[in-house]
């Protein structure tokens, strides 16, 4: 696939807004064409429980065509309140599933149907499990190169997976973010400022999720329909006082920050995708990250928060962007005769 970037993205008229590109995103539409598409491809997919450490457990689904070798195994992470089956986790797969690629699609704790998995809740710092995860495919698909995407805030856990990468010792070849989480505080803001459309879609998927982890574990029985009523910030607050992990909302939201130059040091080089019309994601959170010689930032105009829809076939430029990124992260290693090293740089085989 020849090289894209942030400006070969021009969407028709029509759908240079950012709402109409947000919303066809998470569209049923869009996930049925994804559907098509992956399986089009002739894949043949397993599930695959992972250990996440201390007893966790995450699911996922491994994807590989038959007959041919694969030339490297993509995982990919979803966002917030998504699922393996997102639709633009379903059109990136197929595309890289076309271009040689295996797929293994992730599904944190409690997303998709794995809410029986893990008695505790799912927050969004828990990095070590989606690491220790991370690491065991690794070591289970040796000798593939691996490389990891993600959308929102799963391009957040990408990004933080590869600063995590070097110490846990996982041989990860490069990251891309879609549109990710940056500054959760900001993030936010902006869901209690912007089209009341977005905290209401994401306020009751949680809500769902949290009721249906209530009816699983007698630990949960205290979340009752008054506090799952609660506004998005109310309850997150309530659950970290809950949680006793975090002595504050403030401090929560630090936790899994890569605001700033938080990402500065980053060994494993990374590439982030996002759109300045993002009405969930502020753009301003990105214009303060720091990040090294080897990592990219590239913004469009366009493409509100992980849509970068390219026209009535619901595909989108955001699944071929990924796709180029990693295929030229491979092409590099190539270059320099030979594999990864667990710094992310290169070495001769």
């Amino acid at each position: 696939m020849s090289d894209l970037h942030a400006e070969d993205y021009r969407p028709p008229r029509w759908l240079r807004d950012a709402h109409v590109q947000s919303v066809l995103s998470s569209s049923p539409w869009r996930r049925r064409r994804g559907r098509a598409l992956f399986a089009a491809t002739g894949a043949v997919t397993r599930e695959l429980i992972l250990p996440g450490g201390a007893d966790v457990r995450l699911q996922g689904f491994h994807s590989t065509v038959p007959g041919r070798a694969p030339r490297a195994l993509a995982v990919l992470f979803h966002g917030w309140e998504g699922s393996v089956e997102s639709g633009y986790l379903l059109h990136t797969a197929a595309r890289l599933l076309a271009d040689g690629f295996d797929v293994f699609r992730l599904n944190f704790r409690d997303h998709g149907d794995t809410h029986h998995l893990n008695q505790d809740i799912f927050h969004s710092c828990r990095l070590a499990e989606v690491v220790h995860a991370v690491k065991a495919l690794g070591e289970r698909f040796t000798p593939l190169p691996l490389v990891v995407a993600g959308y929102s805030l799963g391009g957040n856990f990408a990004l933080r997976v590869a600063r995590a990468a070097p110490a846990a010792g996982i041989r990860l070849r490069h990251a891309a973010a879609v549109c990710p989480v940056i500054d959760p505080a900001a993030g936010m803001d902006a869901l209690e400022r912007g089209l009341p459309l977005y905290h209401w879609y994401f306020a009751r998927k949680w809500r769902r999720s949290l009721e249906k982890k209530r009816r699983l574990f007698a630990a949960h029985r205290d979340l009752d329909d008054r506090i799952l009523s609660l506004g998005i910030r109310e309850l997150t607050a309530h659950l970290v006082r809950r949680g006793g992990e975090f002595p504050s909302l403030e401090a929560y939201f630090d936790g899994y920050s890569v605001a700033g130059d938080r990402l500065a040091e980053l060994q494993v080089p990374v590439s982030i995708l996002t759109a300045a019309d993002d009405p969930v994601i502020p753009v301003h959170s990105f214009h303060g990250l720091r990040l090294p010689a080897h990592s990219r930032l590239e913004i469009s105009p366009w493409g509100g928060h992980c849509g970068f829809i390219e026209g009535l076939h619901l595909r989108g430029f955001g699944e071929r962007w990924v796709v180029a990124r990693l295929s030229a992260a491979l092409a590099a290693a190539s270059e320099h005769g030979g594999r990864a090293t667990i710094d992310g740089s290169f070495t001769a085989s």
